[in-house]
């Protein structure tokens, strides 16, 4: 059974950090390339950074060099490092397969206040 588990979210004041986690079962997870996506409230879901099977990573333009996306294939998990938090960051993070080819996850909350 696939499941996708994201958590660490949370209430951060702008200009600060948080790790996102996502655990993954069910699925050949190092043979995928992962993704993080965010949905503010409103607004479509959208794709905020890729990872590869060989670690190569890309970015929405508007957090590039403020996220850094990472795996441990050893541990099925895909961690998003966000610094430097914006108040537009609030959102639900969902992770998944890129395409999003699972069923989404519950997602965790993302709220950063100004």
């Amino acid at each position: 059974q696939v499941q996708l588990v994201e958590s660490w979210g949370g209430l951060v004041q702008a200009g600060g950090s948080l790790r996102l986690s996502c655990a993954t079962s069910g699925i050949n997870f190092r043979w995928n390339i992962m993704a993080w996506y965010r949905q503010a409230a409103g607004k479509q879901r959208e794709l905020v950074a890729t990872i590869t099977r060989d670690g190569i990573t890309n970015y929405l333009d508007s957090v590039q060099g403020r996220f850094a996306i990472s795996r441990d294939n050893a541990k099925n998990t895909v961690y998003l490092q966000m610094n430097s938090l914006k108040f537009e960051d609030t959102g639900v993070y969902y992770c998944n397969l890129s395409p999003p080819f699972l069923s989404w996850g519950q997602g965790t909350q993302v709220t950063v206040s100004s």
